[in-house]
């Protein structure tokens, strides 16, 4: 994902996290811009505070994105579009999540790290492809789960 996608990315994102909301079946408890009160606290490297959490701003929540989400998928060497699909399932479902999609996607094995395997084989596929590949193998992923009647059609909207 080339430093002028990450902006594109992250304002795709940011449509669907939407602003703060502390709803009592959301696992990941009060949340703004995505940045669940847990992700806040590693970040901070104390425990966060729901106050912290209603106040992020979204230059923060930038930099949070960057570090723990594109770069840990490495979107900055996947290709233009398979940059974002990847980057916006590890936001919504984990960085390993999104790393084991896409080497579903790509046919390489599926342990949740993005490598130069990964990489390569994703080079070697067509985008579009992948992202249809990444897309149905999410959507699988969140039919399952048990918060799915009340989430599932917003997160079906974003996939």
């Amino acid at each position: 994902m080339a430093a002028a996608n990450f902006e594109r990315a992250l304002a795709l994102v940011l449509v669907h996290e939407g602003g703060y909301v502390d709803h009592p079946k959301d696992t990941g408890g009060a949340t703004n811009l995505g940045i669940t009160i847990g992700t806040l606290s590693d970040w901070l490297g104390r425990p966060a505070t729901k106050a912290e959490v209603r106040a992020l701003t979204r230059a923060t929540v930038a930099l949070i994105y960057q570090k723990n989400y594109r770069d840990a998928v490495r979107a900055d060497r996947l290709p233009s579009g398979v940059d974002y699909c990847v980057f916006d399932i590890a936001v919504n479902s984990g960085r390993k999540r999104g790393a084991m999609s896409l080497q579903r996607a790509v046919g390489v094995a599926d342990h949740g790290a993005v490598g130069e395997i990964t990489l390569k084989a994703t080079t070697s596929k067509p985008a579009l492809q992948t992202i249809e590949r990444i897309c149905a193998d999410r959507l699988a992923f969140l039919r399952k789960l048990s918060t799915w009647p009340i989430f599932g059609k917003g997160w079906s909207s974003r996939v």
